[in-house]
């Protein structure tokens, strides 16, 4: 996938440090193979976790650089992915980059208004009328909500995905947009890029 030439410091930051929490797990590891009476199950769990939580803040790091060539407003986002995890609201948010998704989408209803993050908690608030469909983003403009994406047939594992998830990706098969969703099960957060699903930290000083 590709990038801007992006700075985030901070997360990037963190993340050498979680990568490098990585490598010292894993040799230690390789080392204590050579203790007959050492079971490396354990050291495995922790090397998993720290991996998992490194991926995540790469996502998390890389997300940034994919946004910002597109729009400005990517601090509005990301506040409103913090609110909207913590609070469980689903959100489906297309993030239209070079290619235009007029043709791939089903349109819902135009707004054409600023972005804000309180603009867009308010439309994924359950009960709002627009919440059940995909925001669509254009540089610093809503353009529309409640937009239908195509859904993907992807399976992770033996376990199907759910609507909001097989739509990011639906739409990431067939355009270069990032999609955003929000799962209202978990609160976890994910965008989709070029077919792929990449799960993102959600505490508020990792967001964006």
């Amino acid at each position: 996938m590709e990038s801007s030439n992006c700075d985030f410091s901070p997360l990037k930051d963190r993340l050498i440090r979680e990568l490098k929490e990585v490598s010292i797990e894993v040799d230690i590891g390789l080392k204590t193979l050579s203790e007959d009476n050492f079971c490396l199950l354990s050291k495995l769990a922790t090397i998993k976790e720290h991996f998992e939580k490194a991926e995540a803040m790469a996502a998390s790091f890389y997300l940034n650089c994919y946004l910002s060539p597109f729009t400005d407003m990517y601090l509005d986002i990301s506040t409103a992915l913090q609110h909207l995890s913590n609070q469980r609201h689903g959100a489906l948010i297309v993030i239209e980059r070079k290619d235009s998704v007029d043709s791939i989408i089903r349109s819902g209803t135009p707004l054409g208004a600023k972005l804000t993050h309180s603009l867009l908690e308010s439309i994924f608030y359950p009960g709002n009328p627009l919440h059940d469909g995909a925001v669509l983003v254009r540089s610093n403009q809503i353009l529309s909500a409640a937009n239908v994406l195509p859904l993907s047939s992807i399976f992770v594992g033996e376990k199907k995905l759910g609507t909001r998830h097989r739509a990011a990706l639906g739409l990431s098969e067939k355009s270069d947009a990032l999609v955003l969703v929000v799962s209202e099960e978990t609160g976890k957060v994910a965008f989709a890029l070029n077919g792929e699903l990449h799960h993102i930290i959600t505490t508020s000083s990792a967001i964006l």
